[in-house]
């Protein structure tokens, strides 16, 4: 009897020698069925949530949306700025004219009181005009008079504008805050530490040491 091939037995036979054999077991149509669709699932939720950028912390917030909070407070705040500003602004050129204002004052004093001065030293000159008149018709009693006449008159007038003499003459202890020793010599007729010689007068000016007077003083 001829042995034949079924061709169905051999397609089985085949069709079982490529089936996988899945590590661990074979599995169940309902648990690769569930296996399935969790899979998807996950990979649909994966697919449909958007990626969200954080902000960062310290990004400012846009100025439109701080007036859009704030609404009238804003507006508020906005106006008293402007104001004080402005305030600020009329200020400083209050200032700023005040101190042209004392500048321009200080100077037209400081004129005043230079041209006070001269005024009053023209009788002065107009004196020694005539003494230098006299010494030219050899009148010596005369210019000696006109001369007395003009250092006395220069004198109260200087006296008039503050003027005062330091007080000091030979024989006086020497004082460091009025005299100013020009020489230190020995004297048998003066104590040491007193004045000798005076050599040139000093003055005061409204109670203020102007110059000094310059003195010798005995060692």
């Amino acid at each position: 009897m001829t042995d034949r091939k079924n061709p169905t037995n051999d397609g089985r036979r085949k069709a079982a020698r490529k089936i996988p054999v899945e590590k661990g077991g074979p599995k169940t149509a309902a648990q690769a069925d569930e296996r399935t669709a969790t899979e998807a699932a996950a990979a649909d939720e994966q697919s449909e949530t958007p990626d969200v950028a954080s902000p960062a912390a310290d990004e400012p917030i846009p100025m439109p949306e701080i007036r859009a909070a704030g609404g009238d407070e804003y507006a508020r705040v906005c106006a008293e700025r402007d104001a004080f500003v402005d305030h600020l602004q009329r200020l400083k050129a209050e200032f700023d004219n005040y101190r042209r204002r004392v500048q321009r004052d200080e100077e037209q004093l400081r004129l005043r009181a230079a041209e006070a001065v001269v005024e009053s030293l023209l009788p002065v000159m107009d004196n020694m005009g005539r003494a230098l008149e006299a010494a030219a018709r050899h009148e010596e009693g005369q210019l000696i008079a006109g001369l007395e006449l003009v250092a006395g008159q220069l004198r109260s007038t200087l006296e008039g504008h503050g003027l005062q003499e330091v007080p000091v003459e030979p024989g006086v202890l020497f004082d460091p805050n009025i005299h100013e020793a020009i020489l230190a010599q020995p004297s048998d007729a003066h104590e040491e530490g007193t004045v000798t010689q005076v050599l040139e007068r000093g003055y005061l000016l409204h109670g203020r040491l102007l110059r000094p007077a310059k003195v010798i003083v005995a060692s």
